[in-house]
């Protein structure tokens, strides 16, 4: 593997978690693999690897244009994420809040309803608040 893909595991192990990193590897398939591999590199190993942006900012803004784009799917996961990258959900429902203004209100509104399904799940795990 290359360097930026040693660095973009790093930091997807970093944002996401061992767990969820581990689960996605153990589902790679040869199909999908050329596409782990430019997520990996392109995704965790430049963007999110850059230190331009803080990663509590670069989670907003991740969730942000997830709710814009109508790209609900991946929601949960970077909401879970953004426990790790210093977001609160004070700053998660403030980014929502300017998808409202900016998307729609459908969009923040379904964005805001799948965030506060993981905090409910973060609860009961006994996770950050």
């Amino acid at each position: 593997m290359t360097q930026r893909y040693d660095k973009g595991m790093q930091v997807r192990r970093s944002v996401l978690g061992d767990a969820h990193v581990d689960r996605a590897e153990a589902a790679k398939t040869d199909a999908d693999l050329p596409f782990q591999e430019l997520i990996t590199e392109s995704a965790w190993g430049t963007v999110w690897a850059s230190d331009a942006i803080p990663r509590r900012e670069r989670s907003m803004l991740t969730l942000a244009l997830l709710a814009a784009t109508g790209n609900f799917e991946e929601i949960p996961m970077h909401v879970r994420a953004a426990t790790r990258t210093g977001a609160s959900r004070r700053d998660i429902a403030e980014a929502f809040q300017h998808v409202a203004i900016y998307a729609g209100v459908p969009k923040a509104n379904h964005a805001l309803k799948l965030a506060k399904q993981v905090w409910a799940e973060l609860d009961k795990e006994g996770g950050e608040k």
